[in-house]
């Protein structure tokens, strides 16, 4: 039987920085639903990559003093490094400096050009007499014309999500120098958007798979009515426009970016020996294509994305679905790399393990408010949930089969009632588990892997089989099953969320290969009686700081790490 294809993908991180928790929550989301994929037995692909060009790398740049490659070689290479160390899954993690991402970019839009759907004409921009620059996107900022948001950037308002130009900002400043800029006129191409508002209606109404806040938020935007969005900037660093007589212009990052997911997946293919294999996940109708973005990036995947594909006439999937998060804040802001507001990757490795943090920003996943980052909450979620719940069911069940069991499962003599609900509730709640993932609804699929730890504990303590054994080996035995078989399926479920963890405790179990090899319905076949498994060592440890030591923490972390800089 020929397997599902399953393109799963995240949002491009900008490397003027290194990523945030924020950005992190994407990039962990499609990780965690690739494993989950991969383990139902797809054919998974799971693609992204470095976000080198635009506005926030020259600005950055700058203010460093060095060039933006200087600058996104750097920050490349260590973000691929810190993916590594949190554990994700990428088929293809590359970038938009990589040649086959250039390419593809410039021959697209040509064949959108050769079909007549961008235009050239003289506009309006902003420049600024200082610094001798006309300020596209991030190189000015200013008074959002919508929502009144101080501070809003010349691509888009952080507060209100609404896509701008810099001529529409209030009050506008160039972020490099400060000076108030002039109107100059100046020429580019334009994507005329308005010419898709049909199929984009259609694409958006049909699509019963995309979430109630991207799908309803993407069609008021397209009632409003579509306006042409401009394809290039007046900036050095970038891909060169491939359009006649478009000397000196680059393309816009937001159009060539969100391109690179078809690049992405044709540069792995290349790099496989298989040339034509991506046409697979882009053009069989049978093919799922998922995206994790934020909130702020929903129009650029569900409007501007499915345009330009559109707009080659290849028939292209269009977003199968767009899984969009509310903010991840920070003391009340907004995480921010240009504004080092939050906690970024390095720091968070420097402070615990890698399965903590993913764990606890899936169990508070912002699906449908914003919310904000508490050290509380977090201490919260590793101690009581990982430690006291998750951890220490399995550390009593696996600990009582090595003292009492030679490390062997014990064979069941008879099953009660209470044994038997036990695993029928688990069975139900790895299903629900599983479609909870399939639905984007990871936070609780996060904390209901937790509630069959809960249930685990509520279990032994009922029955309490450390008193049972001394006067019915058989009767404990029994129960020291049915907890078995709930360790082993805790070990398969929470693969995807906490892929370290559950390694080592498939390892504990003494079962063959690694735990990310199995296929999800090994969660539910059972231990066998007279398995022998490894000696029982705890999988978490308790964090004893306050939030205000580990603020404090932070700031030596960041001190430490900016040193090493």
């Amino acid at each position: 039987m020929e397997l599902g294809k399953v393109l799963v993908a995240c949002g491009w991180p900008y490397v003027n920085y290194l990523p945030h928790l924020g950005t992190l929550v994407q990039v962990l989301s499609a990780d965690v639903v690739a494993r989950y994929y991969r383990s139902k037995g797809e054919d998974v692909l799971m693609v992204s990559g470095s976000d080198e060009h635009g506005t926030p790398i020259e600005v950055e740049a700058l203010r460093l003093g060095i060039s933006p490659k200087r600058l996104t070689d750097k920050n490349h290479a260590k973000v691929v490094e810190l993916f590594k160390k949190w554990g994700f899954s990428f088929n293809n993690y590359t970038r938009t400096e990589n040649p086959v991402h250039k390419g593809f970019v410039q021959n697209h839009l040509m064949k959108i050009y050769d079909n007549g759907y961008i235009f050239v004409q003289e506009t309006e921009m902003l420049h600024c007499e200082k610094c001798g620059r006309f300020l596209p996107d991030r190189f000015v900022e200013g008074k959002c014309p919508y929502c009144s948001h101080e501070g809003a950037r010349g691509d888009q308002c952080d507060a209100c999500g609404r896509l701008l130009e810099p001529t529409l900002l209030d009050k506008p400043y160039c972020v490099i120098c400060g000076s108030k800029p002039i109107i100059k006129r100046t020429r580019h191409w334009y994507f005329d958007l308005s010419k898709f508002s049909g199929k984009l209606r259609d694409y958006l109404d049909s699509n019963r798979q995309l979430p109630s806040n991207a799908r309803n938020f993407s069609l008021n935007f397209v009632k409003e009515g579509l306006k042409p969005r401009a394809v290039t900037r007046d900036v050095a660093w970038g891909i060169p426009v491939p359009f006649p007589e478009g000397g000196g212009k680059t393309i816009y990052v937001w159009i060539e970016a969100v391109l690179g997911y078809v690049s992405a997946t044709i540069e792995h293919f290349k790099d496989c020996r298989e040339p034509e294999k991506w046409r697979d996940y882009w053009f069989d109708k049978d093919a799922k294509t998922l995206f994790f973005v934020g909130k702020d990036n929903i129009l650029f995947h569900t409007i501007i994305f499915p345009a330009l594909l559109l707009g080659s006439h290849e028939d292209y999937n269009l977003p199968w679905n767009v899984s969009a998060t509310e903010f991840l804040q920070f003391k009340s802001k907004a995480f921010s790399k240009s504004r080092r507001i939050g906690v970024f990757i390095d720091e968070a490795l420097e402070l615990f393990p890698a399965d903590y943090w993913r764990y606890f920003l899936m169990a508070t996943r912002p699906e449908t408010k914003d919310t904000n980052f508490s050290w509380t909450i977090f201490i919260e979620k590793v101690n009581a949930d990982l430690n006291d719940t998750f951890g220490n069911f399995i550390h009593r069940t696996l600990k009582f089969i090595n003292t009492h069991f030679n490390s062997e499962v014990p064979e069941p003599s008879h099953l009660d009632k209470d044994d038997e609900h036990i695993l029928t509730t688990l069975e139900e709640k790895v299903e629900t588990i599983a479609k909870e993932i399939e639905n984007c609804r990871l936070q609780s699929a996060a904390n209901n892997i937790v509630t069959i730890g809960r249930m685990g504990n509520q279990y032994l303590n009922e029955k309490e089989p450390w008193n049972v054994i001394k006067k019915d080996r058989d009767k404990a035995a029994s129960t020291i099953y049915i907890a078995s078989q709930t360790v082993k399926a805790l070990a398969i479920a929470s693969a995807p969320f906490i892929p370290f963890i559950a390694e080592k405790l498939w390892r504990i179990l003494n079962l063959h290969g690694s735990v990310h090899e199995q296929k999800w319905n090994e969660a539910l076949k059972p231990l066998p009686a007279g398995h022998k498994i490894g000696e029982a060592k705890p999988l978490f440890r308790k964090i004893e700081a306050s939030s205000g030591k580990l603020a404090e923490m932070l700031e030596k972390v960041r001190e430490k790490l900016s040193k090493v800089d």
